[in-house]
């Protein structure tokens, strides 16, 4: 059974237009898409349950809430925004810290100056563990 933990504030990777594109192994009787959104929910669920199969980034995490009866949203603390790049240097801490290589990652942001940031720190991590 794989697991595919997927990192993302919008898109659902439940939606068949994200979960084939992105996750096109995936079988329906035997695997698991879980989805977080935030930084926390990345570090809570890895903390519990260890390392999935793969992850999948998105480095742009926004911390928005629907204000009632209308169509707007606000954000808090746009300054303090943990991102998708701050959930990848937590992965590689974790694995740093617990001897471990990393799992497979992909990347569905829209970012590409984040895009490359995570891959960059993984990418280094990867070669690391290789030497």
């Amino acid at each position: 059974m794989k697991k595919f933990l997927w990192l993302d504030d919008i898109r659902n990777p439940h939606m068949s237009v994200w979960r084939d594109q992105y996750i096109p192994e995936f079988e329906s009787q035997t695997d698991e898409i879980i989805w977080v959104k935030n930084y926390n929910q990345f570090v809570d669920w890895i903390t519990q349950n260890g390392l999935p199969t793969e992850v999948f980034f998105d480095h742009d995490l926004s911390d928005i809430r629907p204000i009632p009866n209308s169509s707007l949203v606000i954000a808090s603390d746009w300054n303090e925004e943990m991102t998708g790049y701050d959930c990848a240097k937590w992965l590689v801490d974790y694995c740093m810290d617990n001897d471990l290589d990393l799992p497979m990652w992909s990347i569905q942001s829209a970012n590409p100056v984040g895009r490359d940031n995570i891959n960059g720190i993984l990418n280094n991590y990867k070669k690391f563990r290789n030497k």
